[in-house]
């Protein structure tokens, strides 16, 4: 989980963003219960009358109040309320501080009064007469409270409002409008809270979906760089399949679970929080449900996801095996129907898709079960506080619109842990896909650019092109024996050198040390002198004409393949490397000519024509070395030779370094060297190895003929 949140440190500013807007949405969320709550009870049951401290109140009930009242109580009742002529008093002030004081000071008083009017004249005529002390009335008071018990303050503030809702009738205040004032601005609150809270989740949805495509674009970025600074050992080590599904399916899996984190991880906790704190000020005594819900979600979540969690890293290695499998049968279609094996692939794919169908089917069963689970809870703890709410009404000490309110609590904190649960079932995938990604991105270039590459870079700023293997050895990786052996020779500028053996002795692996796509173990290659592993990477390709055996081509059209090697390759450097090419006849053959498209992998050329304009695309570059990887094996020898020939009266003043299988694309040479196992076997012009070289005779007695043997030259 750290790697995903590693991620975001970029993005932190956002975050906090997102964050203040699920406090605000969260909050307003939290409100809406306690509205509904006050509707209920105030609002409806109470006709909208919130204070027992009335508004307006007679006289004679303001002095009946003031019998169970002692002198300082009377004093502070006395200053919130004013006697005009009608004998009526009115409230002279709002101050919710004052209101809160008198409604405490005032409820049991109330009750007392509105019991037995009879009763109460006469005490009060008995008080008036000395016949009553204010200290029997308040002892009295203080009997009525206790006898009330533990829920007096719910049953004072029912009937008291009862009362003060039938003294306003008596007086003339028109109770159905107080009703319907309270009922319009309680309402108008609950749509600002709701209008509020759906601008701050619209917000935090598009904010939160911003990061993530961020996130996405950044891991995408991060892993294509990564990937491209790889030497083919890091490509070998991980295989193109599965940096495949990690630049793919895993930065989707980590996008997605990061919108939901941010959407739903965050803002859970502070509506569970919220929730409970507001639970807890309802005062109804049936909080130990809500403990008892959320011990149940936990238990049933980490029960699913100790079986889920080890088969969701299963299914990522699944997913890389499926690639492979899928990308080798794609790729090499032709041969599978050549040989007939369509039957026996089809069996191998179904294999890797079961397999793969297997464990999506196992995880997806376990964590089908946690929705049921948490609806079972959640329906049970609603049946469980209406059971206890009802007998808590029924007992006088819990009001409807609490009852309603802590249900909506109750569902919003189990609503909470079942947010987590929904992105609980996509985090593991997603931590696995994260822990992939950030192998690659952490993973080290075994070939990278030394510290200060300047001074290298500099002295090649006239480079001739002098190529030379000092004592070369080279060993791949995980290898117990080298590749390649001592090897001990100079390609000159203005010369061409070629590089000759059996199949599997290491010719391309020598070619492939140049351009440093593997470090050599032993010795050391130099340009002009200077070791090839101090010139930076950039500098060392840029002073090269590469070749690969097969030709790759990028979609686009030819002139953007041509022109490949860089923008300072003008349309006249691009039609005379055609030409040498000896691609210029089928370019101007296209009814586009330069402009005719490529598709991807060149795949609407020939093999010929895509390894002629890679040739091309090496020309055009005008490099001080040129690196042949076997690149003549698809041309017909008639083209072979003038594309040869070509070659030699153009580019006279590079270094030519060739790979090849035949003689005949060699015998003019300046130097061969014959490889053997990885050693040097022979080196010399072709007449010189006919001679003195075992291998090379062996060779040439493959492929040429007599005659061409006893001349010494085709």
């Amino acid at each position: 989980m750290s790697k995903l949140f590693k991620y975001w440190k970029s993005h932190i500013g956002m975050i906090l963003v997102i964050i203040m807007l699920l406090i605000v949405q969260a909050y307003c969320d939290l409100e809406l219960p306690s509205y509904t709550a006050d509707i209920v009870d105030v609002g409806i049951t109470g006709g909208g009358i919130e204070h027992i401290a009335p508004e307006k109140i007679s006289r004679d009930t303001f002095d009946k109040i003031c019998l169970f009242l002692t002198q300082e109580e009377i004093e502070l009742f006395s200053s919130c309320y004013d006697l005009n002529e009608g004998e009526i008093y009115r409230r002279n002030t709002d101050s919710r501080k004052k209101i809160d004081e008198i409604d405490s000071m005032i409820g049991v008083p109330i009750v007392l009064i509105s019991q037995d009017a009879e009763s109460l004249h006469q005490m009060k005529q008995g008080y008036e007469a000395g016949l009553i002390s204010k200290e029997e009335l308040l002892a009295m008071k203080e009997q009525m409270q206790e006898g009330m018990g533990d829920y007096s303050d719910m049953l004072i503030e029912s009937q008291a409002v009862a009362f003060v809702k039938q003294e306003y009738k008596q007086i003339g205040v028109d109770t159905d409008k107080i009703q319907t004032d309270y009922l319009i601005k309680k309402g108008l609150m609950m749509l600002g809270f709701a209008v509020v809270a759906m601008a701050a989740s619209i917000l935090a949805g598009l904010i939160s979906s911003l990061v993530a495509a961020k996130v996405g674009m950044d891991l995408r970025e991060g892993v294509f760089k990564k990937v491209v600074s790889f030497s083919n050992a890091e490509m070998d080590k991980f295989s193109t399949a599965s940096l495949i599904t990690r630049s793919t399916n895993d930065i989707q899996q980590v996008q997605m679970v990061t919108v939901m984190m941010l959407r739903m991880i965050m803002y859970a906790p502070v509506l569970a929080v919220g929730g409970i704190i507001k639970v807890l000020s309802t005062r109804t005594g049936l909080d130990w449900i809500i403990v008892l819900a959320v011990l149940l979600i936990i238990g049933v979540v980490l029960l699913l996801m100790a079986i889920a969690l080890p088969k969701f890293k299963v299914m990522q290695t699944l997913m890389d095996k499926l690639n492979l499998v899928s990308r080798e049968i794609l790729t090499g279609v032709l041969v599978i129907r050549a040989f007939g094996r369509e039957k026996q692939e089809e069996e191998r794919f179904d294999d890797a898709n079961k397999d793969l169908m297997k464990t999506q089917l196992f995880t997806n069963r376990v964590m089908t079960f946690m929705m049921p689970c948490m609806m079972f809870i959640m329906n049970g703890i609603t049946v469980l506080i209406v059971w206890m709410g009802a007998k808590g009404i029924d007992k006088g000490n819990l009001q409807v619109g609490d009852m309603m309110a802590f249900i909506t609590y109750a569902m919003m904190i189990i609503m909470s842990f079942l947010m987590l649960t929904m992105v609980s079932i996509m985090l593991p995938r997603a931590g696995v896909a994260a822990s992939r990604i950030d192998e690659v991105i952490q993973t080290k270039a075994s070939i990278s650019d030394q510290e200060n590459t300047a001074e290298a870079d500099e002295k090649l700023q006239n480079v001739s092109g002098v190529v030379k293997f000092d004592n070369v050895s080279f060993k791949y990786p995980g290898a117990e024996e080298n590749a390649l052996e001592a090897l001990n020779f100079t390609a000159c500028p203005g010369k061409t050198t070629a590089i000759i053996g059996s199949t599997g002795c290491g010719k391309s692996t020598l070619i492939h040390l140049i351009p440093r796509f593997y470090d050599v173990t032993e010795g050391k290659i130099t340009i002009d002198g200077v070791d090839i592993r101090e010139i930076s990477q950039h500098k060392l390709r840029s002073l090269l004409g590469f070749v690969p055996q097969k030709g790759v081509l990028f979609s686009g059209d030819i002139e953007s393949n041509i022109k490949f090697g860089g923008d300072f390759i003008t349309d006249e450097d691009m039609k005379l490397a055609a030409q040498i090419a000896q691609a210029t006849e089928f370019i101007e053959g296209k009814p586009d000519a330069y402009a005719s498209e490529i598709s991807q992998g060149g795949t609407n050329v020939s093999g010929g024509q895509k390894q002629r304009l890679s040739i091309a695309r090496a020309i055009a570059k005008k490099p001080k070395v040129f690196l042949f990887d076997d690149s003549f094996s698809a041309l017909d020898y008639k083209t072979d030779v003038v594309l040869r020939k070509a070659l030699n009266e153009n580019i006279s003043d590079a270094t030519v370094i060739i790979v090849a299988q035949r003689i005949s694309t060699i015998l003019h040479a300046d130097q061969i060297i014959v490889l053997d196992e990885g050693k040097i076997a022979g080196m010399g012009t072709h007449e010189e190895l006919l001679r003195n070289c075992e291998a090379y005779q062996e060779i040439a007695k493959s492929q040429l003929s007599e005659a061409e043997l006893k001349g010494g030259r085709a």
